[in-house]
């Protein structure tokens, strides 16, 4: 999300003035400056299950006029250029539909039930716990009100298969009020396993960026046949939990899919200046495993890696820590393996920087004890209702 400038707003819901929640008219220079936000959410820290880095994508929406439905899962802040038109109209950086009529010219507004829709697929399926419908630079074309449902169904199913009548959807999100030009989030407290997600905006207009945060929950059958997987990686339940800094970037940049393709595609920290100390990051595996092998990976830091690492692992949340890799030297810009000469097992990490410094992907290869494999199951199927 673009930088935060203002305090937190509530968005308006006094029917008496529709237009309470619009943003100003766009009055040159940084289109950011007069960006608003509805309050301070610690789910955002939390890893985005609709990433198209985790496989998230928009399979479908009923209308596209304007802006294409795939730009709300673009990654990099939504962009303004006050000057860019095309044959529809203004090039806007978000999904915005057209305006929505009437019956005729006795009813030239839609009808109050009527609105747009886009369906999402989760790149990991998992609970979700918060939404952040980010409507940047829609200043008088934002939706007046939004709503998210969400879903489970297994496998790749098509927009028809989604949109069929025996299809049970639970509304994750209320028809709710937003403001324009804003991140408009939403806490969700469902607590079941979602695979898709309904965005809605009623009745029409244009929203820039979608973020559906939470944690994931696989599919422990497919894990198992697997065998040995990476114990940490996000898209396998793996979490980030906690960590000294996180100055530049989110740790939970470090589980992400892939390789890092720029520098802040991972984890970076401020500059420490405290002798004796060190920055740190931890995180939990899907569930207790055997760790057998290990990668780090600096990639795109060249001159601010992290100089030396070690890795600590516990089992169990008030479990002793103890050495996994002891303090060892890194190489900027490089892939890190390493082979454990027995498997540790754990269901939580800590990674030491020293002093500090970055680090781009930690991936923890191994397979699930049988009381892990146990536990994932059990909690894969209390989700699932």
């Amino acid at each position: 999300m673009p930088t935060e400038r203002t305090a937190p707003v509530a968005p308006s819901n006094d029917p008496a003035d529709p237009h309470a929640n619009d943003a100003s008219p766009y009055g040159g220079g940084d289109p950011y400056a007069d960006y608003r936000r509805t309050g301070e959410f610690a789910f955002t820290d939390l890893v985005d299950l609709a990433d198209r880095r985790l496989g998230g994508g928009v399979v479908a929406a009923n209308d596209e006029f304007f802006a294409q439905r795939e730009n709300l899962l673009l990654r990099h802040d939504a962009v303004f250029d006050p000057e860019h038109f095309g044959h529809k109209g203004k090039i806007m950086d978000g999904w915005e539909t057209r305006r929505r009529r009437g019956a005729g010219a006795d009813e030239p507004f839609p009808a109050p039930d009527e609105h747009d829709w886009a369906l999402v697929r989760l790149g990991a399926p998992g609970v979700i716990r918060g939404i952040v419908v980010d409507t940047a630079h829609f200043r008088g074309n934002y939706p007046q009100r939004v709503s998210v449902q969400a879903t489970a169904v297994e496998g790749s199913p098509s927009p028809e298969d989604l949109l069929a009548d025996d299809v049970k959807w639970d509304e994750i999100v209320p028809v709710s009020p937003v403001l324009g030009h804003a991140a408009n989030a939403f806490e969700v407290t469902t607590g079941r396993r979602y695979t898709h997600i309904r965005l809605c905006q009623h009745p029409d207009g244009g929203i820039a960026r979608l973020r559906v945060h939470g944690e994931v929950v696989p599919d422990p059958e497919w894990l198992g046949l697997l065998g040995t997987f990476d114990l940490l990686a996000a898209v396998n339940g793996g979490t980030y939990e906690d960590a000294s800094d996180k100055f530049y970037s989110s740790p939970t940049q470090i589980i992400l899919p892939g390789t890092s393709q720029k520098m802040d595609d991972g984890w970076e920290n401020r500059r420490r200046r405290v002798r004796g100390t060190n920055d740190w990051v931890r995180f939990r595996l899907v569930a207790q495993g055997e760790i057998r092998a290990i990668e780090i990976d600096t990639a795109y830091l060249k001159g601010n890696s992290a100089g030396w690492i070690a890795l600590s692992g516990r089992d169990g949340e008030s479990g002793e820590w103890f050495e996994i890799l002891p303090k060892t030297r890194l190489q900027p810009d490089t892939l890190h393996r390493f082979k454990l000469p027995t498997a540790a097992v754990a269901t939580h990490v800590r990674l030491d920087a020293f002093p500090d410094g970055g680090v781009a992907r930690m991936r923890l290869h191994g397979e699930l004890t049988e009381a892990g494999a146990a536990q994932l199951k059990e909690r894969h199927d209390e989700l699932n209702g």
